[in-house]
């Protein structure tokens, strides 16, 4: 069962669909923008608690080279329950999901759409929820893109101070705490103070902390790197890990690499970015994205215009030089399959030619 209502711009590849997909565990709000494309998965995204699409992924997918890169693709935005603009406040008693069952709801989604297997890119909340679907879901997820992920759950010391928080503070600053690092928050930069009006403005109240209540309940993933405990069990899919520089989430997606294949996992840690890298350095964060699909066989080359429009590393040079482990620097590429001294100002066009674990701050 589903409603949808759908918008077109005659000007824009950004024509969506607005769809209320029915599920185990309630309604679920969802956007698609563009049809499916052969059988290439749709891309499928996740927001973090206190936002939701349109904030959380705005900025990025309307980026000039990310419109490049969907539109090979169809696009499907997942808005958790309560947390799109114009929501319906939730009634009094109202048990919202688990984050088990929210990573539930996603396969009504995929059947839904006919979808034959996705490419997530989840951030915060919505990259734990992308990571659980895929570890019970497996064979629907190709690749996923976590921004700020934490697989750890909340210690009762953790839970506590949380609850502290929420005496000393309004919802919305405890929200901005966990999105943006300290020091844009002191220095309460223009892109904090949006957010501040906006999570107060778009966002209905009640519901945000039935979300953000159920976030700090989550417990572990449980996924370990094989080899560390009995009977592991991790992500086989490929994975792009990324964290801004200072950002509350870092220790967390440190940790999250650690428990991951390191065969199949690239670690991206952009400078300059705060808590929200898909915000402030969406060009970076494309360019990144762009090799992460060439290197999983998607999109031979594409047109890079600082190189003077010719074509970037195809998908078959990508996988010859996929051999070694790198550790990258800002002052740091690969030539062919050997390391060399460069000063390169943007070492991210490095990321899809070694997909091995490795750390990329650009």
């Amino acid at each position: 069962c589903c409603s949808s209502c759908c918008l077109f711009d005659s000007d824009s590849i950004l024509n969506e669909c607005e769809h209320d997909i029915e599920t185990p565990y309630g309604m679920l709000h969802v956007v698609i923008r563009g049809a499916p494309k052969g059988n290439k998965p749709a891309i499928l995204t996740y927001h973090d608690v206190g936002l939701n699409h349109k904030l959380c992924f705005n900025t990025f997918f309307h980026n000039e080279d990310m419109q490049e890169i969907t539109k090979h693709f169809v696009v499907c935005h997942v808005d958790a329950p309560g947390q799109h603009i114009g929501a319906p406040q939730m009634p009094q008693g109202y048990q919202y999901p688990t984050m088990d069952q929210l990573a539930g709801m996603l396969p009504s989604v995929v059947q839904h759409f006919g979808f034959k297997s996705i490419v997530g890119i989840g951030v915060g909340a919505g990259a734990y929820i992308l990571a659980k679907f895929a570890l019970i879901f497996p064979d629907l997820v190709e690749g996923l893109v976590l921004l700020n992920i934490d697989p750890n759950g909340k210690g009762w010391i953790d839970w506590a101070a949380t609850k502290l928080s929420g005496l000393t503070s309004t919802l919305p600053d405890t929200v901005l705490a966990h999105l943006f690092s300290q020091e844009e928050l002191m220095s309460n930069t223009e892109v904090v103070q949006t957010y501040r009006q906006q999570i107060n403005n778009t966002i209905n109240q009640f519901n945000l902390q039935l979300f953000w209540n159920m976030y700090n309940s989550r417990r572990d993933l449980e996924m370990n790197r094989s080899g560390s405990v009995l009977n592991a069990k991790t992500l086989r899919c490929p994975v792009m890990l990324v964290v801004g520089d200072n950002a509350p989430a870092e220790e967390g997606v440190v940790e999250c690499n650690s428990k991951l294949d390191p065969t199949n996992t690239t670690f991206l840690k952009m400078a300059d970015s705060g808590g929200m890298p898909q915000i402030t350095q969406p060009g970076k964060l494309t360019e990144a994205f762009k090799y992460f699909l060439q290197g999983m066989g998607y999109i031979a080359y594409m047109k890079d215009r600082r190189m003077s429009g010719g074509p970037v590393p195809s998908a078959s040079m990508t996988r010859l030089v996929r051999s070694r482990t790198a550790s990258l620097t800002s002052a740091g590429s690969v030539d062919g399959s050997r390391n060399r001294a460069c000063t390169h100002s943007d070492s991210s066009e490095a990321v899809g030619q070694v997909s091995h674990t490795m750390e990329v701050s650009c």
